[in-house]
């Protein structure tokens, strides 16, 4: 998968699937699974580090799962979640933080927002970093936003999201994630623009869709947004498989003889 075949898939009407990664096992087998498009989600906040958000999550961590993520991928095009921080301040620190995720192995970065970021967006493919737009709810921003909560439900908020979306386009994003809108308004989006639209709790409209790894396979049950659908419950297999070891060595029945050396 590449940035141009990502950008056809859209012309040819065929869907986008985007699932997030954060170590090298997982990236085996998401990619084995038949997914060509990985991202390192800033989600690794919340549910491999264990936070309320995901605004503690450094540069730092996030090259070191993309290094991960990328060195075990052969053929999946593979984004780099770019953190809090570390494109707000300024241009200059954007491009630097960008080239640093395709020095990790990145072909492409994600970043939240709409017109405040735009200047950015536009520097980064200046110098051929592919950017993917993030706009909806933005989980960077929060604690504006008062908690995880849908955007665009109102005229002024749908009609602010659309604009949004057609200047990051115009800026020269290659992609924009739609999080948590109403359906109508991400599929007026998807009509819109020419890039492909990559949905998540934003309906059936979108040019493709992402999940987080963790909520998709049942892993992760702290909170389950109404989007979020269980594929499997892996959670629940892996508690049934350390409950039946913690019992079969108390009870001396592990190891057992062929699990000897002799």
């Amino acid at each position: 998968m590449t940035i141009p075949e990502f950008k056809r898939r859209k012309r040819e009407g065929k869907k986008l699937i985007v699932v997030t990664a954060y170590d090298a096992l997982f990236a085996r087998i998401v990619e084995q699974a038949g997914i060509d498009v990985l991202l390192v989600g800033d989600s690794l906040g919340v549910v491999v580090q264990g936070n309320k958000n995901t605004l503690s999550v450094t540069m730092e961590d996030m090259l070191y799962h993309t290094k991960l993520v990328a060195g075990a991928t052969q053929q999946a095009l593979v984004i780099g979640d770019m953190p809090f921080l570390s494109y707000q301040v300024s241009v200059e620190e954007a491009v630097r933080n960008a080239g640093r995720f395709l020095q990790a192995g990145a072909a492409a970065v994600k970043l939240e927002g709409g017109a405040p970021v735009v200047d950015r967006v536009a520097a980064l493919t200046k110098f051929g970093i592919p950017v993917m737009g993030h706009l909806g709810m933005t989980p960077q921003s929060v604690h504006q936003y008062g908690g995880y909560k849908v955007q665009g439900k109102d005229r002024h908020g749908a009609d602010a999201l659309l604009e949004d979306a057609k200047a990051l386009e115009a800026a020269g994003a290659f992609a924009v994630v739609l999080e948590a809108v109403p359906a109508d308004l991400a599929r007026r989006v998807t009509e819109t623009l020419t890039i492909p639209t990559i949905g998540i709790g934003a309906g059936p409209y979108c040019d493709g869709q992402v999940l987080v790894l963790y909520d998709l396979l049942g892993l992760f049950d702290e909170f389950t947004p109404k989007f979020v659908k269980p594929y499997a419950h892996l959670k629940v297999d892996a508690l049934q498989a350390l409950r039946r070891y913690k019992e079969e060595v108390e009870q001396g029945k592990f190891p057992s003889d062929s699990e000897s050396y002799h």
